[in-house]
């Protein structure tokens, strides 16, 4: 994974003498008193520590259970005696913390448009800096508006949804209804106007809490198919007022609902507190595989979920910033961010289009989310990381011979060092450190979820970025919960041992080929149990049969995922059932393997295989836009992908035969992959279907 080096010798002896210095002048001190100290408190080094069991089959047979080692004799559900429901957990934080800051948001200063050279607007902004919520004051605005949406007549066990972008209000909003014990249905707010009507309907809200943009775009179109709506919540504090909406629904301000919430009737009412096993949320899933599901989640199954997380994340407390920037309404957004809030940290918010400098609404000149925030944890979902490696990567190429080859020779010397247990300082505060300055320059963690990780972003953000990557594995079943790589455990492919709260079995897929008995390694479908095992599908009882409770009522759920665990006990993802397709000669192909290996193209920013009986083709959109009938550029992508394909080992019938370039970006937004960016098959296949046609008639 070394970056190609083609050096002046003199360079590289020069290079290789002036480390070598710096090793012994400054930094092997250091290393030495740190691991003495590491030595003193038992826990060895970073090296010696990533070399440790991580997790062990409790039965001793292949196919498991396989525990933490932490947890062998018994899987953790909390982080503290009786804080056992969601509202404990912040009513616990707002008291151990309650002049910290906890929610924190940029205002704006200047909204702008900017014509651009071919014609087109971009709304541009100017942000000031943050301005914060304590927990004590976030807690009493929670607790607020929760008693005004109870005066509106929403009761307790009664569905309430939230669609709404994340920001500081969706948490409150999510907190008030945690105390008052409203489940909460959390909708992205990217889905289109089917899914958002099927998901209110199917969960018979009354009451609503969206933003003034989502109303107004999105929402306000189907409100006629959503006949039990009655309350729609604002949480923007302007316009106060909303005419022109259907008979029968009132819309309000999230401002005057707190308002209410202050009255001292409707204070002296008193709340119906939750009890551990009621449902918190029922989160709809992205629909990558058709209409959206609703999953059942209860405060103890969150609870254990975070619980298994933080143990995972070294450190974590008061000091910490987080940086909230993915949807909320993903499982992923909202267990790092309970993570967070019940350790102390602080939370800015953020959105993709602010994120960094040089995000698209950010003016040229001023700054984004990141600079301002400077935070030290991050979550990024692999295709957020993927664009980062691929325009740094694209910007070196562009630099002069002499900072090149600078830029490769400290990049393959860190990661020779990395491999060791090793840390590089002088490349850190050299090289490193302007790549750094792209996330504030202070992110001590990030952690990767969602979708398969490659080997080459994760190194890159090992060395560049100067922190490690905790590569996860969970589901929304799962509370997102499942695995975590361990912070020194710099690795890659492997998504870590399971997390305290959880365990894994291997279940053989005979059809697939994958057995439990398989060598090296034990090879299966991934079944993980414990607390975090969510309730099942919200009136989905045909798709419940993927969740089971076994003979010591330990709730299971069956991922679809095909894992092999290694044998100091971490979990790889080596294929998805669904993603398996088998082609006229017998031959098996994984889509998911063949893209994730193909997708280290330098011009593709994302790919989607299709295959079926006759064959395999693929059709992808360039890193690079351009005009998708240019038969050079075919040529140049077929030649590319032949050597990816060649390094990555694929066997002659995974190797794409025809391809279809499309300028077209692939976002939430065009329905095409999921707010995680994972693949949409099916709207996909249904895009591009005349190319399929095409392509397989040879025409």
């Amino acid at each position: 994974m070394k970056l190609k080096e083609d050096l002046n010798p003199v360079l590289l002896l020069l290079f290789q003498v002036t480390v070598w210095l710096y090793s012994v002048l400054a930094f092997l001190p250091s290393y030495l008193f740190s691991s003495v100290s590491e030595s003193d408190a038992g826990l060895g080094s970073e090296q010696e520590r990533a070399q440790r069991l991580k997790a062990q089959s409790v039965t001793g047979r292949p196919a498991g259970p396989y525990r933490a080692m932490g947890a062998t004799k018994r899987l953790v559900s909390s982080l503290h005696p009786g804080v056992d429901t969601l509202d404990k957990v912040f009513e616990d934080a707002s008291r151990r913390f309650p002049d910290r800051d906890c929610l924190g948001t940029r205002e704006v200063v200047m909204e702008e448009d900017e014509r651009q050279n071919n014609g087109k607007v971009f709304k541009k902004v100017i942000l000031g800096q943050y301005r914060w919520l304590s927990y004590a004051e976030t807690h009493k605005a929670a607790a607020r508006f929760g008693s005004g949406l109870a005066a509106m007549g929403q009761r307790a066990h009664n569905n309430i949804a939230i669609f709404c972008e994340t920001r500081a209000e969706w948490v409150i909003a999510a907190q008030a209804c945690f105390m008052q014990n409203f489940p909460l249905v959390t909708l992205y707010s990217t889905l289109g106007g089917p899914a958002i009507t099927h998901g209110l309907n199917e969960t018979e809200v009354s009451h609503i809490i969206t933003s003034r943009e989502l109303l107004e775009t999105r929402l306000k179109f189907i409100l006629l198919e959503v006949p039990r709506l009655q309350h729609i919540i604002v949480v923007d504090d302007t316009p106060t007022k909303w005419p022109g909406y259907p008979r029968g629904i009132s819309v309000h301000n999230m401002a005057t609902v707190q308002e209410l919430g202050t009255n001292l009737e409707n204070v002296s009412r008193g709340r119906k507190q939750p009890m551990p096993s009621d449902i918190a949320v029922i989160m709809y899933t992205s629909g990558s595989t058709g209409v959206p599901k609703g999953v059942m989640i209860s405060h103890s199954n969150i609870i254990a979920g975070i619980t298994g997380m933080a143990e995972r994340i070294p450190n974590l407390g008061e000091n910490d910033t987080y940086i909230g920037y993915l949807p909320l309404a993903h499982v992923l957004e909202l267990s790092a961010e309970l993570v967070c809030v019940a350790h102390g940290c602080r939370i800015g918010y953020s959105s993709p289009q602010t994120l960094a400098d040089q995000s698209t609404k950010i003016k040229k000149g001023s700054k984004g989310d990141t600079s301002v925030l400077q935070p030290t944890l991050m979550a990024a979902v692999p295709e957020i990381m993927d664009r980062i490696y691929k325009n740094v990567m694209t910007k070196v190429e562009e630099m002069s011979s002499a900072q090149r080859t600078l830029f490769t020779l400290a990049y393959n010397y860190k990661l020779e060092q990395l491999s060791q247990g090793r840390s590089t300082p002088l490349c850190d505060n050299l090289v490193f450190k302007k790549v750094r300055s792209l996330l504030g320059g202070k992110t001590r963690v990030l952690l990767s979820g969602g979708a398969p990780l490659s080997a080459a972003t994760q190194r890159f953000m090992n060395v560049c970025f100067c922190c490690p990557v905790g590569q996860g594995y969970g589901l929304t079943e799962t509370c997102g919960a499942g695995t975590i790589s361990e912070m020194w455990d710099y690795s890659t492919g492997r998504v870590g041992g399971p997390l305290i709260c959880s365990e894994i079995k291997l279940k053989d897929w005979v059809e697939g080929g994958y057995h439990s008995t398989d060598t090296p390694n034990p090879q299966g479908e991934i079944l993980i149990g414990g607390p975090n095992v969510t309730m099942g599908y919200y009136k989905n009882e045909a798709k419940n049969q993927d969740f089971f409770v076994d003979d010591n009522g330990q709730r299971w759920f069956c991922t679809g995922d095909i894992g092999e665990v290694h044998p100091d006990g971490c979990l790889k993802i080596i294929d998805r059932k669904k993603d398996l397709v088998k082609l006229q000669a017998g031959e098996y192909v994984s889509l998911g393997k063949v893209e994730a290996m193909l997708k280290s193209c330098p011009l593709i920013d994302n790919i989607c295989a299709y295959a079926n009986r006759h064959g395999g083709l693929y059709f992808c959109h360039p890193f690079l836009l351009v005009i998708s009938s240019v038969p050079p550029l075919t040529g140049v992508v077929m030649h590319l992908f032949f050597l990816s394909a060649c390094a990555a080992q694929l066997e002659r019938f995974e190797i794409p035969r025809k391809i279809r370039l499309s300028p077209d970006p692939w976002t939430p937004e065009t329905g095409l992959v999921t707010d995680a960016f994972k693949l949409k098959r099916q709207q996909l296949k249904s895009k591009y279907q005349d190319d399929i046609e095409r392509m397989y008639g040879g025409k």
